[in-house]
């Protein structure tokens, strides 16, 4: 059986004003699709591009639950998250692709 990956993420743009959280099974690919300002009107009006912070899951229903909980949470918790794993608030895109 072929084992999925799934990823929760929050991504933001160049000064870190706007927090967007999403879900994707290729987060690469995804990230990409934002540094080219391709997806939603959203992300493009908001020049979303730079990936602050990310879970894994095996399971899509789980991770679309855990997209809806931290999109319910406070921009605050949203913060706590990213501090707590990527304090300077660098682009993980990087490490990704690597």
């Amino acid at each position: 059986m072929n084992t999925r990956t799934y990823f929760v993420y929050i991504a933001t743009n160049k000064i870190n004003t706007v927090l967007y959280t999403g879900v994707t099974d290729n987060l690469i690919r995804r990230v990409y699709e934002h540094k080219e300002h391709y997806g939603s009107v959203f992300t493009r009006k908001y020049k979303i591009e730079k990936l602050l912070y990310f879970e894994m899951f095996n399971d899509i229903n789980l991770a679309i639950s855990r997209e809806k909980q931290i999109k319910a949470g406070s921009r605050q918790k949203k913060l706590d998250l990213i501090i707590n794993k990527n304090a300077q608030f660098k682009d993980l895109y990087e490490e990704i692709i690597k």
